[in-house]
């Protein structure tokens, strides 16, 4: 039935949308943004649907406990320019025809109109990694995510396990999980870089020649970005991206950032004191483009720090910090106008601690294969189809999943 409602909706807009071209008459949907008041508010937006297998090892779920194969999602956006130096970009989006979130909402700043230099305050874009910029579905050549942005890890920031042990059997239940200490419902835990939500704080953003600097200070993190801080903790991060010569784009990025939520440390902690708990990230991306093909390829490694309260014999303490390590590569290559071909190969691993029992890795290590490719219908109307394989090295669930899916995007 949610599929079927997933299909109308998506009918339903292409109809609405193509019924507000200019020329009734026209054969093909609107492939730019609509403009008001000769430019100064433009109006944008994507609506992609996914129908695939069921998930039954939970792998392809997001923080908002849907799966990015089995997703209608609607993206509109909006930019107010307010003169030459001031504008208001905003966007929301909705999923599976639920509550409608704001995803973006910032004032971008441009002190000088000859230089490429802008300063953002508000819910603003990733600062952080290569694939942040290819979020969107038009972007990303299939339908699932890097492990690295989506799969979701058995940390929490406002629950916290209080031994080794506890932690261990917690392996593979990201989708669903809470832990002893500190808020005892059950909800999704975090990935390494959450590619579903922007957080909310200041960025800057310059570009000179070739190099293409960003930084920014906010209130969340990586796996847990906020719009309600949830500690005193701010997050800095930091990207350098270079471009010298045409079709090659290397990253490097860096962010630290308080990780644990107030809550959770004063649960764990007879006496907290001033020390911060922090996730910390670095990342390398490089992409190259030419003639027919594209490759992309990207690692991320991450620490977290957490609060431990005295593990009672005979459980064992926790070995801090948590380190997680992703890498990814991908590549697009076009068969002909219009079709191509596209593959993606993951794995994200994770750091041993040793319990009374054994020595594992925290969480569940997991690889993922996915092959698939897109025809254009036009060239803002694409069809993807994907073939999803998935390997889990431990846990309690599921661990090998083969999931098929195919995706319409639309954007304007």
């Amino acid at each position: 039935m949610k599929l079927l409602r997933a299909a109308t909706c998506l009918a339903w807009l292409v109809v609405c949308v193509a019924g507000a071209t200019r020329d009734g008459s026209a054969q093909t949907l609107p492939s730019e943004p609509i403009a008001f008041g000769d430019g100064r508010l433009t109006i944008g937006g994507d609506v992609a649907a996914s129908i695939g297998s069921v998930d039954p090892g939970f792998f392809n779920y997001s923080d908002y406990n849907h799966s990015t194969l089995r997703l209608l999602r609607v993206d509109v956006s909006a930019a107010v320019a307010a003169g030459a130096h001031l504008s208001v970009l905003a966007e929301i989006r909705t999923e599976n025809l639920g509550a409608v979130r704001p995803y973006a909402l910032y004032v971008r700043v441009r002190p000088w109109t000859g230089r490429n230099f802008d300063i953002q305050f508000g819910r603003v874009p990733p600062t952080f990694g290569g694939f942040a910029r290819h979020t969107y579905p038009n972007d990303n050549p299939l339908i699932g995510y890097p492990l690295a942005y989506q799969y979701l890890t058995s940390l929490r920031p406002d629950s916290l396990p209080a031994s080794a042990d506890e932690l261990l059997a917690k392996r593979s239940l990201g989708w669903l999980v809470r832990h002893s200490i500190g808020d005892q419902t059950p909800t999704t835990g975090v990935p390494l870089v959450t590619a579903f939500r922007w957080d909310t704080g200041a960025q800057v953003h310059a570009t000179a020649g070739m190099v293409t600097a960003t930084g920014s200070i906010t209130t969340g993190t990586l796996s847990n970005p906020l719009f309600h801080e949830d500690n005193s903790g701010r997050q800095l991060a930091g990207r350098v991206e270079l471009r010298p010569v045409a079709g090659l784009v290397a990253g490097v990025s860096a962010a630290r950032g308080a990780f644990v939520a107030d809550s959770a440390v004063r649960a764990a902690l007879q006496d907290p004191n001033e020390a911060t708990f922090a996730q910390s990230a670095l990342g390398a991306d490089v992409e190259y483009s030419r003639h027919y093909y594209l490759v992309r390829f990207e690692a991320i490694a991450t620490a977290w720090d957490l609060p431990t309260a005295a593990a009672v014999a005979p459980l064992q303490p926790l070995t801090l910090p948590l380190r997680a390590l992703s890498t990814s590569v991908e590549g697009r290559y076009k068969l002909r106008p219009g079709l191509y071909a596209a593959a993606r190969v993951d794995h994200l691993g994770f750091s041993e601690i040793t319990s009374a029992r054994e020595t594992l890795p925290w969480d569940a290590p997991v690889d993922r294969l996915e092959v698939g490719g897109g025809y254009s219908i036009q060239r803002n109307l694409v069809l993807k189809f994907s073939y999803q394989h998935d390997r889990r090295h431990g846990g309690v669930l599921l661990r090998k999943a083969n999931l098929a899916a195919a995706q319409l995007v639309f954007w304007f």
